[in-house]
């Protein structure tokens, strides 16, 4: 059983990544819904929650349905990402995760997420004081390093573990690399392997199949996995995943039904969560993900991101699974 702070989760829990644009609540609902143990906000920005700003503040919102449920916070002050963390304390989730791994360039060369990975005290620094504020569990994301020169990650983890983290993710490419070339997952087998490390480790980037699930699980020894891009359009990697683990066997890939069936109560939960007009347009970046494969589908997608009609949208999605039934086009 692995255990963060006071929250139980499974032997080997798989978690769902902090995505921006893509981890809301109605995509996490479809991924609990389909086997997910652990789930993350968006990342929200800190200076966002102190400003009050709307974007930033309704990220925070969180459903009974998904916990436990974790809300992740990236800034380069201390000072703002402590207040920052009381406030996502205050929306009640289960534990708060500071983000440490976000390369891209607008964050990162400001010193946030990934870019304070060449800052180590003062990430130490921001850490203790988050743990301070707040009374759930703080976890951390972060990646290697900010190159293959500057790879840290054992002294990170001990440093954040000494601070009073209680579970660490590291994603096993460094900030150079963004998310090209491969993830070295051997550096995160370093940190597991630790005699002085004893909080839960993570490991994250590229996990696609369950098949490369259990090697990793297997070859390096972490406690569980984080998916992330792998899940987008496809919740049932981690139900997939866990059969694996369980039986040695996959699973059949959804069939045209079950894949309407998740892309309607996907588009239902945004209309519900950020009203008809801005739920329909969110949806929008799913469509081709949920029937990537679909040979023909082009023509729906089409009518799918230009309608702004939720009968319109549930009619042609009741059609797509007629259709593609029929002709049996599903190319996995």
């Amino acid at each position: 059983m692995v255990r963060i702070g006071n929250i139980d989760l499974c032997e080997f829990p798989l978690l769902l990544a902090p995505m921006e644009d893509v981890s809301d609540p109605p995509f996490r609902a479809v991924c609990k819904t389909n086997g997910a143990d652990l789930m993350f906000t968006e990342f929200i920005s800190a200076e966002g929650l102190i400003r009050d700003a709307t974007k930033s503040v309704q990220k925070l919102d969180i459903y009974e349905y998904e916990r436990p449920v974790g809300v992740q916070i990236f800034g380069d002050k201390i000072e703002s990402m402590r207040k920052a963390a009381a406030i996502a304390e205050a929306a009640g989730p289960e534990l708060i995760d500071i983000n440490y791994g976000c390369p891209v360039k607008k964050i990162a060369c400001k010193g946030a997420g990934a870019g304070i990975l060449l800052d180590i005290p003062k990430m130490q620094k921001m850490t203790e004081e988050i743990v301070k504020q707040v009374s759930v569990p703080v976890t951390v994301k972060t990646r290697l390093g900010w190159d293959e020169s500057n790879i840290r990650i054992v002294e990170v983890a001990r440093r954040l573990q000494d601070v009073g983290i209680k579970a660490l993710t590291i994603h096993g490419r460094t900030r150079k690399q963004m998310y090209k070339g491969e993830a070295n997952w051997n550096h995160i087998a370093e940190v597991k392997d630790h005699p002085n490390i004893h909080i839960p480790i993570f490991g994250n980037g590229d996990i696609v199949s369950p098949e490369k699930a259990l090697e990793y699980r297997q070859k390096y020894g972490v406690d569980g996995i984080m998916i992330g891009r792998a899940a987008i359009g496809n919740p049932w990697i981690f139900r997939q995943i866990k059969h694996y683990f369980e039986t040695g066997e996959k699973l059949d890939e959804p069939d045209i039904h079950e894949r309407v069936s998740v892309t309607k109560k996907h588009l239902e939960l945004s209309i519900e969560w950020k009203g008809e007009r801005l739920g329909i347009l969110e949806m929008r970046r799913h469509y081709s993900n949920y029937f990537r494969g679909l040979s023909g589908f082009k023509p729906y997608r089409t009518r799918l991101v230009q309608s702004l009609l939720p009968g319109e949208l549930f009619d042609t999605l009741d059609e797509i699974a007629f259709v593609f039934n029929t002709e049996h086009c599903l190319v996995v």
